[in-house]
């Protein structure tokens, strides 16, 4: 998420009221989490474990909760609590935006493009050109859509990320900041959701299908001219490469890749990353073939105890 103009050091350390190590001035231009963060952004840490990939990230401000040897041209921001604090950031910086009618009147909608009753278009979302988006879609604020995209009754574009820190009292939400992006061409079936990014843009590639009752995760990308088949389940974080194809009740571990042009067979839990242009099966996922012929060889096993036997 970057912000509408450049912030110095010390302005984010007021709104935050916390130490900041470094030059007043250094300069603040945005905040991301660790795996999209680029130079001018804020990162957050608060576990020991994570000191070392935070500090040495493309983030060149690392909001801390140790002070430690800030590493050369970065800077710190020290706080009790980064995660309350970055929570904090995204109420300031992106704060929830009241709508108050169906289509809120900063939506930009695109010549030829049909919406039909009891749809919500929010705050700064920009439709494209020749889109059909059938009736009770909810499409949440500042999601893009691209031209002749169609959208079936029922889905929900941008509501929060699955993203908690656990208390003493309970669960603490992550607060989200970013936004759903759905590419040209793109298809999305009955009864979908697909949650924004905590800070980035979840992205649903050029010409990809999406079936009846699917979720897409925070801040996942997938690819163009991708098939993804009903109660198909995709964790955040994961990439999802051209052309791939997902079978129905398919579910992902987050944080992983799977390379273009795979086939992911029905019902597999998909636990790792696994490369292109290969078919998979089963939970944990193997080659479909090398999978098969595992399961044909437990049906041998009776026979094999009854020739033991003998």
């Amino acid at each position: 998420m970057k912000f509408t103009r450049a912030y110095s050091l010390k302005e984010i350390a007021n709104l935050l009221n916390c130490e900041f190590v470094g030059n007043e001035d250094f300069e603040v231009l945005g905040m991301n989490e660790i795996h999209v963060v680029e130079k001018g952004d804020i990162v957050f840490v608060d576990h020991p474990k994570y000191y070392d990939k935070a500090l040495n990230s493309a983030a060149t401000i690392v909001l801390i909760n140790k002070k430690v040897d800030c590493p050369e041209g970065k800077a710190l921001l020290v706080s009790d609590d980064p995660f309350r604090d970055f929570n904090k950031l995204t109420h300031f910086f992106k704060p929830f935006q009241f709508a108050g009618v169906a289509i809120a009147p900063t939506a930009i909608i695109g010549e030829g493009t049909i919406i039909q009753p009891n749809s919500f278009i929010g705050n700064n979302v920009v439709i494209g050109k020749d889109c059909l988006i059938h009736s009770n879609v909810s499409i949440y604020d500042h999601t893009i859509i691209g031209d002749n995209v169609i959208i079936h009754a029922g889905t929900v574009l941008g509501a929060d990320a699955f993203y908690y820190k656990k208390r003493p009292e309970g669960f603490d939400q992550l607060l989200s900041g970013g936004r759903v992006v759905i590419k040209d061409n793109v298809g999305i079936g009955a009864l979908c959701t697909i949650d924004k990014g905590v800070t980035g843009d979840t992205t649903i590639g050029e010409g990809t299908k999406i079936d009846n009752q699917v979720h897409v995760g925070h801040d996942t990308v997938i690819g163009k001219k991708c098939l993804i088949a009903s109660q198909t389940g995709i964790a955040g974080c994961v990439i999802i490469e051209d052309e791939v194809t997902l079978w129905g009740q398919v579910g992902t571990t987050s944080g992983i890749t799977i390379g273009g042009k795979a086939v992911v067979m029905g019902q597999t839990g998909v636990t790792k990353s696994v490369e292109g242009g290969k078919t998979y099966f089963g939970t944990p996922i193997q080659e479909s073939r090398e999978k098969l012929k595992q399961l044909a060889n437990i049906k041998k096993i009776p026979e094999i105890l009854d020739k033991l036997k003998q």
